[in-house]
């Protein structure tokens, strides 16, 4: 899992993602374990994000159970089971504010921000 981690966080640095956050909702969530939070400046950016990550975590054989919101490319939601990524245009993500979604449930030293 830290090798994982660690993979997504220098994929997500490595494409430019912006404002990267990690929250761990091990003891919080039945859903997953954690949660990457990335913005992309556009559309074409947020699909370029998640391309690029799929790509290269595939080489490692690590393979997406899912992916969800492509299509628009505005929200784009890679499910590694344990491991979430989710990667936003800045307007979705403003509107949907999953940190603060998060925010009353998750102590405050869970978050590492970029």
């Amino acid at each position: 899992m830290e090798a994982l981690k660690k993979s997504i966080k220098n994929i997500l640095e490595d494409n430019k993602a912006e404002s990267i956050v990690m929250m761990d909702v091990k003891n919080k969530s039945s859903v997953t374990d954690l949660m990457f939070i990335a913005s992309g400046r556009s559309t074409r950016h947020v699909k370029a994000i998640a391309d690029n990550l799929v790509t290269k975590l595939k080489k490692n054989k690590i393979k997406p159970l899912g992916v969800e919101g492509y299509t628009k490319s505005e929200w784009i939601l890679l499910d590694y089971g344990d491991l979430l990524v989710h990667v936003m245009h800045p307007e979705t993500r403003d509107f949907y504010s999953l940190e603060k979604l998060w925010d009353e449930s998750i102590d405050s030293d869970n978050f590492t921000y970029k």
